[in-house]
């Protein structure tokens, strides 16, 4: 479920920006979408990974294929995921990878650290909606919305191939990743670009 309901905007003041505190819900959009291979893993789940997938007990953050091959999320990929669930900004995976089970196992089965104390959380549990099948990723965002009802400008999307910009002609903020892949210095990045598109300048209070 999205934080707070979609509602029309408020007219920009002169200058065309309306500024926000850092914590105004606001100042961050409804949804946030990632790809998957080097978005939030560096490598390609149909191409490197030879199943079944192992995880090495309870180890954070790691499984191993049946060669050996690690698959782990980017180093600050789990507090990335984390502080958006804390923010409760619906979270969305869109990939086009030619093998979505064992995306989604590989989803199921790694274990990322709890904010809070207790269990540790698998990564699945993080994502509110899963498109991951084959095709353009018009159609993963399409459905998206329509599962959703999120407007396509309250999205901000991460990945790694420029192909994908096809989906700002629908409305949808897209960040690229680069080699390095998703990190913080990337989420604040994607965020500034969505909210210079918004009209949405974030200013610290006084104190």
């Amino acid at each position: 479920m999205p934080r707070r309901a979609t509602r029309n905007e408020p007219s920009s003041p002169e200058g065309g920006y309306r500024t926000v505190s850092p914590e105004d819900p606001d100042a961050f959009p409804l949804l946030v979408a990632f790809d998957l291979d080097y978005t939030l893993w560096d490598l390609w789940i149909d191409t490197h990974i030879s199943p079944p997938l192992k995880r090495p007990g309870d180890v954070l953050n790691k499984l191993v294929d049946r060669r050996g091959q690690d698959l782990s999320f980017y180093r600050e990929v789990p507090s990335i995921l984390a502080e958006l669930k804390r923010r409760r900004i619906h979270i969305a995976a869109a990939s086009r990878t030619s093998a979505p089970e064992l995306a989604r196992e590989a989803l199921g089965m790694l274990l990322l650290p709890s904010e809070e104390q207790g269990d540790h959380l698998r990564a699945v549990t993080y994502f509110n909606t899963m498109e991951i099948y084959p095709g353009s990723k018009l159609r993963h965002f399409k459905e998206i919305h329509r599962k959703t009802g999120i407007p396509y400008d309250q999205m901000l999307f991460f990945d790694d191939e420029h192909r994908n910009f096809e989906v700002e002609s629908l409305g949808v903020t897209m960040q690229l990743v680069p080699s390095s892949g998703t990190d913080r210095k990337l989420w604040n990045q994607g965020l500034s670009v969505w909210r210079k598109k918004r009209g949405i300048k974030v200013v610290e209070e006084d104190r």
